[in-house]
């Protein structure tokens, strides 16, 4: 009798486990990216924080254009095509004006922090070659200069006083003309001093410097200033990914 229990319960433990369903494992929840509308919340209420106007110039941009689509379709004695007309018009361009306070925004938020010539380099369009670690630094004073490479050769921005960053610019000038000695050297000053560029307008003053090599040839100095080696540390507080602008969430993608 001891047998038979033992070997019954022995079945029906068999059967239970055989039968019992293992709890399913729990799918990683996927962070949801914030909606489109949300992400324009998001940059309005950013915008109007440091630029109050933002909400007024919006507005007169949405109203113009339709005013003026209105005006002409009544003309025409066709008033409700100049409405359908001026409405998504009105919309584009109040989205415009707010793109570029919320552009202008962002910068203020990062002006005369540390990395900020670094950040405004980040927003660079295609064709620059843009090294995200400074090219030369000063730990003591935390004095940085950048460097990008495109068409119009190489440009040197710079983040400190004139006068104390002028050592840095020299140095990196000197590496660069033994080096590549056919290839212009363009110096842009970031601050708000006398010659000194507003970070905001870097990208600007550097899309107007006239164009002096090819794409290959770009290509070719980022090659050899890169075979030279330039790996510097990154002083303590400069940290340009945390002083990046964003630029796609100010276009509201």
């Amino acid at each position: 009798m001891a047998k038979s229990d033992s070997s019954s319960s022995s079945t029906d433990d068999t059967k239970r486990s055989l039968f019992s369903r293992k709890p399913k494992a729990e799918k990683p929840k996927k962070n949801k990216k914030p909606s489109r509308i949300k992400q324009m919340v998001d940059i309005f209420k950013m915008t109007r924080k440091h630029d109050p106007m933002v909400t007024w110039l919006m507005l007169g941009a949405f109203l113009v254009p339709i005013a003026v689509a209105f005006g002409i379709g009544f003309l025409l004695d066709n008033w409700i095509t100049g409405l359908l007309l001026g409405i998504p018009l009105g919309l584009l361009c109040a989205l415009l004006i707010m793109s570029r306070r919320a552009e202008r925004a962002a910068y203020s938020q990062i002006e005369g922090k540390a990395g900020a010539a670094g950040a405004a380099l980040s927003s660079l369009k295609k064709g620059w070659i843009f090294d995200e670690q400074p090219a030369s630094v000063n730990p003591r004073t935390q004095d940085v200069v950048f460097r990008a490479i495109g068409k119009p050769g190489i440009v040197l921005v710079t983040e400190g006083p004139s006068t104390r960053v002028k050592g840095l610019v020299d140095a990196e000038r000197r590496r660069l003309n033994r080096i590549l000695p056919n290839v212009t050297v363009t110096v842009i000053e970031t601050g708000k001093g006398e010659g000194q560029v507003p970070i905001a307008k870097v990208t600007k003053k550097m899309g107007k410097l006239k164009n002096e090599l090819t794409k290959v040839e770009v290509s070719a100095v980022n090659k050899r200033i890169t075979s030279m080696g330039n790996k510097l540390p990154i002083p303590k507080g400069i940290d340009p990914y945390k002083a990046r602008p964003d630029r796609k969430a100010s276009r509201g993608r």
